[in-house]
């Protein structure tokens, strides 16, 4: 069995639940994750953030509920309301990023999450990842490469494709894979503690 994790880096749900994710990872660092891009913003969503009218009310509710962080230079980035969050690039983003530590790949995504949230960097630009790079002792050089090359944007892709097929409607959405079985573990919010008590009811069914 594995976890498959799909999120978007611009949804702050997600940003929400890096931290419970970090925790069931450290709580099993035996199990496998696949973390996901789901595609959020694509398409005609792919608008100024000033259209999402509903944007600050949910932040201070992620916030009240999770303790996520909001930061200063989030605040500036989006202040006129003219920026366009493209879940398209942030995939790339993410995909370059796991290329470069597959097995690192939920720090590295809380990680982009965080200097988008916090520090108020663009998911579109290099310096994001320039930055999640440094931080985790990475190549940037490589990454940034990978976040431009061609087969990157397909990789992207195969995420989104992967999120519809798993029956992924909403982000952030925790499940658990076993050969032909997909178990829902969390789908928004849900704690650590939580995700445990439904990881435990799932090893006992199989050892019935």
């Amino acid at each position: 069995m594995k976890l498959v994790y799909v999120f978007d880096a611009y949804c702050g749900w997600s940003h929400g639940f890096s931290g419970t994710l970090l925790e069931v990872v450290s709580r099993h660092p035996d199990l496998p994750v696949d973390v996901v891009s789901g595609g959020l913003f694509t398409g005609s969503r792919r608008v100024p953030i000033r259209e999402f009218g509903y944007v600050q009310g949910a932040n201070a509710k992620i916030n009240e509920l999770t303790g996520a962080e909001f930061g200063d230079g989030y605040e500036r980035l989006i202040a006129d309301g003219s920026f366009v969050m493209d879940s398209e690039a942030a995939a790339r983003g993410m995909a370059a990023l796991r290329q470069a530590a597959p097995d690192r790949a939920v720090e590295l995504a809380a990680e982009l999450q965080r200097v988008f949230y916090v520090e108020g960097l663009s998911l579109s630009e290099p310096a994001a990842y320039r930055r999640v790079s440094e931080a985790a002792g990475l190549d940037a050089d490589a990454v940034l490469a990978a976040f431009e090359a061609p087969e990157t944007q397909a990789t992207a892709e195969a995420d989104f494709r992967r999120s519809a097929e798993l029956g992924v409607t909403g982000f952030p959405t925790l499940l658990a894979v076993g050969g032909n079985s997909v178990t829902p573990l969390a789908q928004g919010h849900a704690t650590a503690d939580e995700i445990d008590q439904r990881l435990a009811g799932l090893s006992a069914a199989r050892t019935h």
